[in-house]
């Protein structure tokens, strides 16, 4: 799947999407996130001049590309030695076309023939396969297979997959009793399997409760406040000027807490998971206000003149929601 001028969250919004119309089937799926050794620095030259011409690129375009890739050395310098060579691959991403050569080269693989069940979906170097099936060992000969193709893809474009940070993720909603493991090779060795991927930020496990994301969310943040309010406290004093961590939270943790909202909003209709994430907002409350342990959520946003989470949280879904109709 290729998704132009799309960010991180369309990416992930399209996965989670996609297993979700695999669950409402009674099938399951398997998740695969490839890991590219390199990523960037293992671009090389003539894949992606070649993917230019299979592209029908301009001739003069074609020829300032190639221009532009010839005659380019590494030079390296020791005390007593300088050594020198030719490179022929290599796209910097602080540079201004480079990530649009990866694009080039990478649109390539999910152009690929995959079998129908299969969907690829990549940002920037970041590659997910999900292989839909109506039960495990369909999806394990079908997930191999893919792989297969891919690996195949690779070789012809010097691109290494890092099998030891690969992993396999089997999701479901079936309450029926059936396999649970999976044997998925790369490079002839198996991809560790796990119960949840970390794609592009957002933690996805096999239930799509996302419980793990707003754990672990919520726990680094909550480590940072009391790590900001101890620094506030001994460094500035407690003026409320000096404290204004009323900024840091609306600039700085807010945003971060609510990255990704489109994907997991759903899931804050749970009291558990509302809970957590008001647990962390209750914190920053507290040290701008200067209140009681003991004072409500409800007045600690009227003080501190912050929405409360959910409603951020909703609001946050909804404006990427209606972007994306536009």
């Amino acid at each position: 799947m290729d998704l132009p001028l799309k960010s991180t969250t369309d990416a992930t919004l399209a996965v989670k999407e996609y297993i979700e119309e695999i669950f409402r089937r009674g099938h399951i799926t398997i998740t695969i996130s490839l890991d590219v050794q390199g990523a960037f620095d293992e671009a090389w030259w003539p894949s992606i001049l070649h993917n230019l011409k299979t592209l029908d690129c301009p001739k003069n375009l074609f020829n300032l590309t190639r221009s532009y890739f010839s005659g380019r050395t590494e030079t390296l310098h020791t005390y007593s030695i300088q050594t020198e060579r030719d490179i022929t691959k290599g796209c910097p991403q602080g540079s201004i076309c480079g990530p649009g050569f990866w694009n080039i080269k990478y649109n390539s693989l999910l152009n690929l023939t995959y079998g129908k069940p299969t969907k690829a979906t990549a940002f920037s170097d970041d590659l997910l396969i999900a292989v839909r099936a109506e039960n495990v060992q369909e999806a394990d000969n079908f997930t191999n297979i893919e792989i297969n193709i891919i690996t195949n893809w690779a070789k012809g474009n010097k691109i290494n997959f890092n099998e030891q940070k690969s992993k396999a993720m089997i999701a479901a909603r079936r309450k029926r009793r059936e396999i649970t493991e999976v044997n998925i090779y790369l490079k002839s060795k198996p991809i560790q399997q796990v119960k949840n991927i970390r794609y592009l930020g957002i933690t996805i496990n096999n239930k799509l409760s996302f419980r793990e994301h707003i754990i672990s969310t919520t726990n680094k943040y909550t480590t940072l406040i009391h790590t900001l309010a101890k620094s506030a406290k001994l460094n500035w004093g407690l003026k409320q000027e000096a404290l204004n961590i009323i900024y840091v939270y609306k600039r700085a943790i807010l945003p971060i807490l609510l990255y990704g909202a489109p994907v997991w909003v759903r899931v804050m209709e749970k009291t558990c998971n509302r809970t957590l994430y008001s647990r962390v907002q209750r914190l920053m409350n507290i040290k701008k206000a200067k209140a009681y342990r003991t004072t409500s959520n409800d007045a600690l946003c009227i003080l501190t003149g912050n929405a409360p989470v959910e409603l951020k949280t909703e609001e946050a879904a909804n404006i990427q929601r209606i972007t994306k109709d536009r």
